[in-house]
């Protein structure tokens, strides 16, 4: 190998050493990741009048009627913004249909649909765990709203999945993946087995260096 390249190769390495120390790029820490994550999805939440068996059921009930009417309505949202408009727009008629279904149940709870930004603890859903913190939501409240609430990822559309046997279904993940970076998913399911993200660096100057030599000095 000549003077040349061996110059060349020391070069490359002291770049590298030099990128490794003050160019490194760290990744999202999970705080981060969930703020990010926050910001691409809305969450839907239905929150029953109490906790007697009766109004959980009725809660229920309602859910079924809304997720397929909002399933219906959001199909064509291509981002989050356009499904807070479709939302917004339609929060009368989701009221109505709330109402329709709590009437036709013998009972006169009001009904009242909103957004709102709220901290949530860890969740899991299906096979995927989101961590703790403020998110996006879409209320239906019934009645007093002190019971137990039912909830979904309502976009993207991983109310519609299904998860009987613990996982969710392929559409759905591909759903989650139009609008999710690899690290914002890779955190879904590290939580789910209790692993922690540590910071990596990426050594694209390594790609980039060896490119260059190896076509400048044809090295081998």
């Amino acid at each position: 190998m000549s003077r040349c390249n061996i110059l060349s190769w020391c070069l490359m390495a002291l770049c590298a050493v030099v990128f490794f120390t003050y160019s490194g790029e760290k990744k999202r820490s999970a705080g981060q990741l969930q703020q990010d994550i926050a910001g691409q999805i809305i969450r839907f939440h239905v929150r029953a009048n109490s906790d007697t068996d009766e109004d959980q059921q009725l809660k229920l009930l309602v859910k079924e009627e809304l997720v397929t009417y909002i399933g219906d309505i959001l199909k064509d949202a291509k981002s989050r913004d356009d499904a807070e408009k479709i939302l917004s727009d339609n929060i009368e008629n989701i009221e109505n249909i709330a109402k329709g279904v709590i009437k036709d149940n013998k009972k006169e709870y009001n009904v009242k649909a909103y957004f709102e930004d709220s901290y949530f603890p860890v969740k899991v859903y299906g096979d995927m765990t989101f961590p703790q913190g403020i998110y996006e939501a879409f209320r239906v409240d019934i009645g007093a709203a002190d019971g137990k609430n039912w909830w979904c990822v309502l976009y993207p559309s991983l109310c519609f999945a299904d998860i009987t046997h613990g996982t969710v279904g392929e559409e759905a993940k591909k759903d989650l993946e139009a609008v999710l970076d690899e690290d914002e998913l890779e955190l879904l399911y590290e939580n789910q087995n209790g692993t922690k993200r540590e910071y990596i660096y990426e050594f694209k100057i390594f790609t980039f260096l060896n490119k260059i030599f190896i076509t400048k000095y044809k090295l081998k």
